[in-house]
């Protein structure tokens, strides 16, 4: 019998078999995944590394169940994304997933609070209520004395990690990040992964981070490598901190 949920792994936060995705057709047809098979594991902060162009931002909206597959398993927390419909898959994502990208994409015209309340505001939690919870993150992420500030008041560090305080604040167990320190400078940048392993990682919870950044590779548990559309490598990291 076909279900959308298989037997959770109590170790195993996602797994990929299989994964094929392509774009176009005809002449403008490209396969950008080709057979990825992956196991990430609960508990880890897993590194995603390659070429530009590799497939790894591809891959990473995958997991995080905004594109969908022409073929394969695309499992996380036991939940059969690639068996999802596009509304459950829209549940799912804002229930158990967080998302941490380059560009921070904070709202310009709202406070380091009320950027941090966005996602329970939209999962209708009481507007008051979800003030009291954005604050308590942004104290999580050492910015309590900036709660009241506007992203231009923050330096780049600082929004960094107002948009860590905004992915964590709905409490998800998946996290993908998208090259999250490529504008920051090398200390911010480990300052910012040094968050991330304090923070947001936890035995529930697993990190994919999308990185060309290798001043953050030793944060990583394993890093999975990429080339072509295909994960040529998965090792332990031997620089890990």
């Amino acid at each position: 019998m076909t279900g959308t949920k298989s037997a959770p792994d109590p170790c195993r936060a996602v797994t990929l078999q299989s994964v094929n995705k392509s774009f176009g057709v005809g002449e403008t047809f490209i396969k950008v995944l080709k057979d990825i098979t992956l196991d990430i594991k609960c508990g880890e902060l897993l590194l995603l590394v390659g070429p530009s162009g590799c497939g790894k931002t591809t891959l990473l909206s995958v997991l995080a169940g905004i594109l969908d597959v022409d073929d394969g398993v695309v499992d996380v927390f036991g939940s059969r994304l690639d068996q999802f419909s596009q509304s459950k898959k829209t549940d799912f994502r804002r229930n158990s997933i967080g998302f941490i990208f380059q560009q921070y994409n904070l709202i310009p015209t709202l406070t380091a609070t009320e950027n941090v309340a966005v996602p329970l505001i939209v999962n209708k939690k009481p507007y008051d209520k979800a003030l009291v919870k954005a604050r308590e993150y942004l104290e999580l992420v050492g910015l309590g004395d900036r709660a009241d500030h506007f992203p231009s008041q923050l330096s780049g560090g600082q929004q960094q990690r107002v948009a860590i305080a905004r992915a964590l604040v709905g409490e998800p167990r998946l996290i993908v990040c998208d090259e999250p320190t490529a504008a920051l400078d090398g200390e911010t940048g480990k300052l910012v992964m040094e968050m991330f392993r304090k923070v947001a990682l936890s035995p529930e919870r697993a990190i994919v981070v999308v990185t060309h950044d290798n001043r953050i590779f030793g944060y990583g548990d394993r890093i999975a490598e990429m080339l072509d559309g295909r994960i040529i490598d998965v090792r332990e990291n031997p620089e890990h901190l």
